[in-house]
């Protein structure tokens, strides 16, 4: 059963955990508290032993279409400090997905826009319906999408980010599949079944291993070749000396004999 977190859904069935964002009459915009429910949401399925992976979607027709307008109206008149503090919140967000051991999927039906796609692609993969939209339309308001720049820099290349931060046009999922932002794309009719059956897979590898990888990737990211290869040894060594990859190969020798 889902439990209401202020503005996050919350419920862990067979080993996945659930986060759906919960404004579907504002398209599910971010705002103080949302982002704030889905952190302590995000470090709750992190602590929870049996949960192998976290799906973060959004209630009603759309994912996220990004900050909320009434937010956005504020910040003009706040302080210099009030907005440094709302933008850090954005980005601790983002980092949080990238620190916690579990795979994050993002499940994304209808719109992704500004600073929730910006939060689809900071999580490690995005799984899309067909019919969904991405786009960064921030410059269309005289605004600067520099909180979702970095996260989308990762996920495309140069020439890809540039033209999606200033044009301000939505592409669409076969489109976000060419740029490298989607994973794959899922069947329209079948979208919880076939996510489900994708989720699942992480209950057949090791949790040990998934969440040393995704440390090691993303920390390799902006080292030199010999510190990266240098980091690769000191996990290595880790997994090593796990008790999954001790039954693991245990488990191998034996098929094997």
């Amino acid at each position: 059963m889902a439990e209401d977190n202020s503005k996050v859904l919350y419920s862990v069935d067979g080993g996945i955990a659930r986060l759906t964002l919960n404004r579907p009459e504002k398209r599910n915009a971010l705002n103080e508290e949302l982002i704030a429910a889905l952190k302590d949401a995000l470090r709750r399925a992190n602590d929870e032993a049996d949960v192998r992976v976290a799906i973060v979607s959004g209630a009603g027709a759309d994912f996220s279409s990004g900050a909320d307008l009434a937010a956005l109206q504020k910040t003009s008149t706040a302080t210099v400090a009030e907005n440094l503090a709302d933008a850090r919140s954005l980005m601790e967000l983002f980092l949080l997905i990238r620190a916690v051991r579990l795979p994050v999927i993002a499940a994304v039906r209808g719109r992704a826009l500004a600073g929730g796609c910006g939060l689809a692609l900071a999580c490690d993969m995005v799984l899309a319906s067909r019919s969904a939209r991405f786009g960064f339309p921030e410059v269309r308001i005289g605004f600067v999408p520099a909180m979702v720049m970095a996260i989308l820099r990762l996920n495309t290349s140069e020439k890809r980010a540039f033209e999606l931060l200033t044009l301000g046009t939505e592409i669409s999922a076969d489109e976000a599949v060419a740029y490298g932002l989607v994973n794959r794309i899922l069947d329209e009719e079948a979208f919880d079944d076939e996510l489900d059956v994708f989720a699942h897979q992480f209950e057949r590898v090791s949790s040990s291993a998934i969440s040393l990888s995704k440390r090691l990737l993303y920390e390799t990211h902006a080292l030199t070749l010999k510190d990266a290869l240098e980091s690769g040894v000191d996990i290595n060594v880790v997994a090593r000396m796990s008790e999954d990859f001790r039954l693991g190969i245990e488990g191998f020798l034996k098929k094997r004999s």
